[in-house]
């Protein structure tokens, strides 16, 4: 059966999606956690939850797309630097996405919870973090390679708070600034997303009317977010990082500890 016979929307509610897409990919652009906004609408619209997760992951991608090429074009990322990181995060988000149907995610829900934590606490009693470039702590070579391979894994497997891993380790592992180390992992984003969307699309997980009409409102709201990144940097940032890594592990402890 077309996933598109399995669900009679509303037009409000394409209108609803739209709305939603612009606000998850403003969101998403500047701090990553998109997802929460996005995924609770889709469901909330009685779209099942395997074609919802399909359904997100194409609008999650039109958001990380239109952010990264516009951190592309603005020079703060350089796609020629990261090529090997792109290569790593698709293998080990295949990986992750192939894993993952065979054994039981319930430790991850129960673990990311803490990690999550562990980097808001960071952020917020190191407030330098991110206010410039430092020197790098790893070669750039191993950098991409274990940070692909894992985070890529992770974003496959799991999923929730890969943007905030990513631009922890863009920071912590190269010494990006906030501004950089977010540009960076919108790249790294459409690589893992477009791995798992593929399995999806293979699948026919996808609701492609909600997806396209909550994409077109991710595109634009991740180049009105992208833009608030490159012209106001760290200071600017930093909160919504915060905020963003806060909601995102309020949502992971309620549906590991009490959902």
């Amino acid at each position: 059966m077309n996933a598109d016979t399995l669900n009679h929307i509303p037009t409000w509610g394409y209108c609803v999606l739209f709305g939603t897409g612009l606000v998850a990919g403003f969101v998403d652009s500047i701090a990553g956690g998109g997802g929460l906004i996005a995924l609770p609408m889709l469901m909330n619209l009685g779209i099942p939850p395997q074609f919802a997760l399909g359904t997100n992951k194409l609008q999650a991608t039109c958001g990380s797309g239109s952010a990264a090429w516009h951190h592309v074009r603005s020079k703060v990322v350089s796609v020629r630097e990261c090529v090997e990181g792109i290569v790593f995060t698709i293998i080990g988000a295949v990986a992750g996405t192939l894993v993952v149907q065979q054994i039981d995610a319930n430790f991850l829900k129960r673990l990311i919870p803490v990690l999550l934590l562990a980097i808001a606490a960071y952020v917020l009693f190191k407030p330098t973090l991110g206010a410039r470039d430092i020197h790098p702590r790893v070669p750039p070579k191993i950098f991409y390679a274990v940070a692909g391979l894992s985070l890529g894994f992770y974003d496959g497997f799991f999923g929730p708070g890969t943007g905030t891993f990513w631009a922890m380790a863009f920071m912590l592992g190269l010494g990006f600034n906030f501004t950089k180390a977010t540009g960076y992992t919108k790249v790294m984003n459409v690589a893992s997303n477009i791995s798992a969307l593929t399995f999806f699309a293979l699948g026919g997980h996808i609701y492609y009317a909600a997806g396209v009409t909550m994409g077109v409102g991710q595109l634009l709201g991740a180049k009105a977010g992208s833009h608030m990144v490159i012209t106001r940097g760290a200071k600017f940032i930093r909160p919504i990082f915060l905020t963003m890594v806060i909601a995102v592990t309020l949502k992971l402890v309620y549906d590991a500890y009490w959902k």
